[in-house]
């Protein structure tokens, strides 16, 4: 069966997503209206501002940190659009779910870091994390197919050309989080949680 990989009904999640990243990035470093550091994953400030679970994603280092992250969001479209996307609202859904399972996630690994005394200092931000988090699910997805996500259809289907692509960029993805200034252990996080969200 043939896809059709131009404007689609399900659009809409995607265009405002990235618009809503545009706009943040707006605010926070063109115009200056906004302090990105109240923002920001800061794990020792989750306790008392637990928005930064979310807020943190919204906000990037730069403009090129923004647009790697906006490709990847074209990427996991095209993605969604070859396995057979069927729902309006799985994407949103998906981002809303995996910000909190991906702070769990690393609240986790803090935790075991920490019964060694070992606590580690650092801040987190950008939408990669989310970005990984579809890279894994989608690569389980390419595999298996996916009816079905948290009780909703969403009409997945299993693809060789998914699959070929997605280990190719996941494994690409992997070797550069190894890179100064990236956060591995927000690579690597996202990635688990939507290897998670495909078992649920």
């Amino acid at each position: 069966m043939a896809i059709n990989n131009s404007i689609s009904k399900y659009d809409w999640q995607f265009l405002a997503t990235g618009f809503f990243l545009i706009s943040v990035f707006i605010f926070t470093d063109l115009i200056g209206v906004i302090d990105k550091e109240y923002f920001y994953f800061v794990p020792r400030l989750i306790s008392d501002q637990p928005h930064r679970i979310f807020t943190s994603i919204l906000i990037h280092a730069d403009l090129n940190h923004l647009l790697s992250n906006l490709g990847g969001i074209i990427i996991t479209r095209y993605f969604l659009m070859r396995s057979g996307i069927n729902n309006r609202f799985f994407y949103l859904k998906f981002i809303l779910i995996c910000s909190f399972l991906n702070f769990f996630i690393i609240w986790f690994y803090e935790k075991i870091l920490s019964y060694f005394n070992i606590f580690p200092n650092y801040a987190a931000l950008g939408f990669s994390g989310i970005i990984y988090a579809l890279f894994g699910f989608l690569l389980l997805t390419s595999f298996y197919g996916k009816k079905y996500f948290l009780g909703n259809e969403i009409g997945l289907k299993s693809s060789y050309e998914v699959q070929k692509m997605s280990k190719t960029i996941s494994f690409i993805g992997l070797i550069f989080s190894f890179l100064p200034g990236i956060s591995l252990l927000g690579h690597l996080s996202g990635f688990i949680a939507g290897c998670f969200l495909f078992l649920i």
